[in-house]
């Protein structure tokens, strides 16, 4: 029996002192180690096999709470398991308590495209792995060819169309043997709430940047802009997501969606949802009022969806556990559960050739604010997400 754990974890803008991130925002000195103290009590908190994170603006800050985590982990280990002298050492629960340190090339960042200046920067992504990686992980966001996205006119003709030429941060695609199986990992970090607005030529900033002179159709226009940005992203994910599971290959796809479970990102991203029954809906084809498809295309069409469909992880402990919310993002002073963790039906407990399944559903999340409330200041140095981890069992043999 093979046991693993995997988790997302939007660290929120991590980067070196006295660097300026995004415009007049850097850590001095003592925020920076505050920070990095912080970012390593939760890996070791969590101590997680694969981990996928969100928001890492450079490497050498990275390393730095592995490194910081590792030596806390082993501390830890010093103090509270006992060694081999003691004849209880073998107990389960001490393995249980053991921290297991990451060893070097378990990780891999892939940087963003866009990043910019000092002032201007913009966020990675990385993979930390126990197991190391099958292969060199895939970095995909300049697109090989455009993604155009047609319009139909209704009632006929041509509307226009979106083009999406690179995403606003990179997909990870990495291959990982665990036990006897190797699975593909998916890192994401989808395009942000914040709208998108032009500035003129020559202007210091857009028109909508301006809260004095609020504008509200252009702002609606700026979140319109963000969500065709963040579903062309999702779409972009699911033709990768769709490729691995024909090649037959188990499929996890982890990150901060910025979007919860049931918003239109998240759904593409999944894939579609199967009808009850294809049977009584009428054909593509039909010729009479009554053509329907048969039963036994019903039984195939209802297959050939779910074999590429995902499986959210926390709606299957919450089913499981009869939990009744996930909360792991505050924005503008609403809790949701934009971080996610997928899963192909290689680990669906309903599936009779599933090659394993999950156990439990952690969150970590009792830090969540992002300053709407006056009892809740921002802290910008804890992440203002929750970490979300599944706890899996392989089948191996034995089932």
């Amino acid at each position: 029996m093979t046991e693993f754990t995997i988790a997302s974890f939007n660290v929120k803008n991590l980067i070196g002192a006295n660097s300026e991130y995004y415009r007049f925002e850097e850590y001095t000195e003592e925020e920076h180690a505050w920070k990095e103290s912080w970012l390593a009590d939760q890996l070791v908190t969590m101590d997680t096999d694969i981990v996928c994170f969100q928001e890492i603006f450079d490497q050498p800050s990275l390393y730095a709470v592995i490194k910081a985590a590792n030596e806390s982990g082993e501390a830890l280990n010093d103090e509270v398991i006992p060694d081999r002298s003691k004849r209880y050492h073998r107990k389960a629960i001490f393995r249980k308590l053991s921290y297991t340190p990451y060893e070097d090339g378990s990780l891999f960042f892939a940087p963003n495209v866009n990043d910019g200046e000092p002032g201007h920067r913009r966020p990675g992504l990385a993979i930390l792995s126990r197991y190391g990686f099958e292969g060199t992980p895939e970095v995909i966001q300049k697109l090989s060819e455009p993604l155009v996205i047609e319009f139909p006119e209704l009632g006929g003709g041509h509307a226009g169309n979106f083009t999406l030429t690179k995403l606003s941060r990179p997909i990870i695609k990495a291959r990982i043997r665990v036990g006897g199986e190797v699975i593909t990992v998916f890192n994401t970090h989808f395009k942000s709430k914040l709208g998108e607005y032009l500035t003129p030529k020559g202007a210091p900033f857009s028109p909508e940047a301006d809260l004095t002179n609020y504008d509200p159709t252009g702002r609606a226009l700026g979140s319109l802009r963000a969500s065709l940005r963040r579903t062309a992203e999702a779409l972009v994910l699911r033709r990768l997501i769709v490729d691995e599971l024909k090649a037959g290959h188990p499929v996890m796809s982890l990150g901060d969606f910025n979007d919860s479970e049931h918003a239109v990102s998240s759904e593409i991203v999944m894939g579609e949802k199967p009808f009850k029954n294809y049977s009584w809906m009428r054909r593509h084809d039909a010729q009479k009022k009554n053509d329907r498809y048969t039963r036994e295309e019903n039984e195939q069409i209802r297959g050939d969806i779910e074999a590429m469909q995902l499986v959210s992880a926390e709606k299957l402990f919450v089913r499981k556990s009869l939990r009744d919310m996930v909360y792991t993002s505050a924005f503008g002073g609403v809790y949701e559960s934009i971080d996610q963790i997928l899963m192909s039906r290689h680990f669906h407990p309903e599936n009779e050739n599933a090659v394993a399944t999950m156990e439990y559903f952690s969150v970590l999340n009792d830090h969540l604010t992002d300053g709407s409330h006056p009892e809740a200041p921002y802290n910008k140095l804890a992440s203002d997400h929750g970490q979300i981890i599944a706890h899996m069992r392989l089948y191996d043999e034995d089932r």
